[in-house]
């Protein structure tokens, strides 16, 4: 996971009602800090972790959050993280926390089989952006790549992170689709995350292999997501979409508890959990309460439109609790973080895209 930051320009004087995260080290022990419930979960769970993909946005905090846990629970288990790790610095501060990481490029010949055994295994290999107009990389990574790595982790317990792109555009009232909605893609992205999910299901059905398929929709921190990405708009005087008006927003350390205890939810055939905060959030309050706070005025163009890409993620808090960070704190925090030239992993969610290409 690598930041870049921004040269702070003048600093705004932002109220939050609860005391802003300041620094980055803060907001990474804050995102990974396991509830208590984790901690006795993975004082029980049996077997090594290992996390594929554990370089990016969603894996490193996973990662620290998975050796905080265990060494909480006082067991002693290993963390594997693999990845390619294009940034060094993932990779330094990783084996600083104790995880045993390996970098690979998994789509090379025999990679897969030389990676360790794991009883546990995290699934984060995916790819998004730049899909339109290399469709062939996209397919390889998120359908191929999959069926390889489900075969080669058959006989462990499978946690793999899919998305709510997979499911059709439904009325902003209806609540969002429901792990029982009928799947309906739309574009080669959100295509190959269902084929990714039926890879998954292959091992599920043929192997016995016990699998969770994770959807979520959309992890947000405050150098990252759909909040970072209308606060930087606001911030900067830039047009904010209002096509795409309606969304879900959910805090990553909750995502991340969750991913961790849903190795207790794995099970032959594929379970299948939502993963979303409990609103269906309006970008347009979400612009103008971001530019109450940083002093600006939103430039907001177009027209809500009268469906969006919703979920709904009542079995998981049904099973998990609500987020620990509602949105309108996330939404405090981040204005405070975009006015105060906090660092920005530079990564925009395109989460006001329609056509399914990105």
């Amino acid at each position: 996971m690598s930041a870049t930051r921004r040269t702070p320009g003048k600093r705004v004087p932002v109220k939050t009602a609860i005391p802003p995260v300041a620094t980055e080290a803060e907001l990474d022990e804050l995102l990974s800090t396991p509830a208590p419930g984790l901690i006795d979960f993975m004082g029980r769970l049996q077997g090594d972790l290992l996390i594929l993909g554990a370089g990016g946005k969603v894996g490193h905090t996973l990662a620290r959050m998975a050796v905080r846990a265990i060494e909480a629970s006082g067991v002693r288990r290993n963390v594997i993280g693999v990845a390619t790790f294009s940034s060094p610095g993932v990779r330094k501060a990783l084996d600083r926390l104790g995880v045993e990481t390996h970098q690979a490029n998994l789509l090379e010949p025999g990679v897969i089989d030389r990676l360790p055994d794991a009883e546990n295994v995290l699934y984060l290999v995916g790819r998004k952006f730049g899909s339109t107009g290399a469709e062939w990389d996209t397919w390889a990574v998120n359908v191929h790549l999959s069926g390889l790595c489900a075969q080669r982790y058959r006989k462990s317990r499978i946690v793999s992170f899919s998305s709510g792109n997979i499911y059709p555009f439904l009325p902003v009232g209806s609540g969002g689709a429901t792990e029982e909605t009928p799947v309906a893609p739309v574009g080669e992205y959100a295509m190959t995350t269902l084929g990714r999910e039926r890879m998954f299901d292959y091992v599920a059905n043929h192997e016995g292999t016990n699998v969770l398929q994770f959807r979520l929709n959309y992890a947000a921190e405050l150098r990252y997501g759909i909040v970072h990405d209308v606060a930087s708009k606001v911030w900067k005087g830039e047009p904010i979409d209002l096509s795409m008006g309606h969304v879900n927003v959910v805090w990553q350390g909750y995502v991340c508890n969750v991913a961790l205890l849903s190795f207790g939810l794995a099970e032959s055939p594929a379970r299948i959990l939502n993963v979303a905060g409990p609103e269906t959030v309006s970008i347009r309050w979400m612009a103008e309460r971001l530019g109450r706070l940083l002093g600006k005025t939103p430039k907001l163009v177009g027209e809500e439109s009268p469906n969006a890409l919703l979920s709904n993620a009542a079995a998981c808090h049904k099973l998990f609790g609500y987020p620990q960070v509602s949105v309108d704190a996330l939404i405090e925090w981040v204005a405070y973080w975009v006015a105060s030239g906090g660092a920005s992993l530079g990564k925009p969610t395109h989460y006001e895209t329609r056509d399914g290409k990105f």
